[in-house]
C-alpha cells in the first residue's frame, strides 16, 4: 500500500453561506493531492500528458463525514492499494486539525492514448513504481 499525505488550507471562497466547505470543491481538493502524489513518485502529470497519456476520472464517491471550515489546514491522505493497469484507483481521506475524519473518497482514473482517445496500459515505468509499495 501506498500512502501520501498532503496539506491544503481552506480559502474564504471555497465556503457556502453556511460557512462549510462547498461540497464540489473537495473533489478540487482530492485532484491536488492525486497530482502531488505522482509527481513525488517522480511522474509529473503534465509529463504523462507529453507521453500521450490522458488520465480522465471515470468514478468518483465522496462519503461526507463532518464540514470543513473557511481557514481549516486540512490533511489529505491519497492511497493506492492496487498496481494500476488501464484503470489506476486512489482511495483517499481528508482529515482537520484534530484529526478528525471529514471525507472518505475514491476516485477512479483511465489511461487513455491522447491520439486514439481510447483506454490503454498506462506507462511501464510508472505501473512497475507502484509496484514496488504494494
Amino acid at each position: 500500500m501506498l500512502v501520501k499525505e498532503h496539506q491544503i488550507r481552506v480559502r474564504y471562497s471555497e465556503t457556502d453561506q453556511m460557512g462549510f466547505v462547498y461540497y464540489g470543491n473537495y473533489a478540487s481538493y482530492l485532484e491536488v493531492a492525486r497530482v502531488e502524489t505522482l509527481r513525488e513518485l517522480g511522474f509529473p502529470y503534465k509529463e504523462l500528458e507529453e507521453q500521450g497519456f490522458l488520465l480522465p476520472v471515470v468514478n468518483l464517491t465522496v462519503n461526507y463525514k463532518k464540514p470543513a471550515l473557511y481557514d481549516d489546514l486540512l490533511t489529505v491522505k491519497t492511497i493506492i492499494r492496487q498496481v494500476p493497469a488501464v484503470k489506476f484507483v486512489f482511495e483517499a481521506e481528508i482529515y482537520n486539525v484534530l484529526g478528525e475524519l471529514l471525507v472518505e473518497a475514491s476516485v477512479t482514473l483511465v489511461f487513455v492514448d491522447s491520439v486514439l482517445k481510447k483506454p490503454v496500459k498506462g506507462p511501464q515505468n510508472l505501473i512497475e513504481k507502484i509496484a514496488s509499495y504494494i
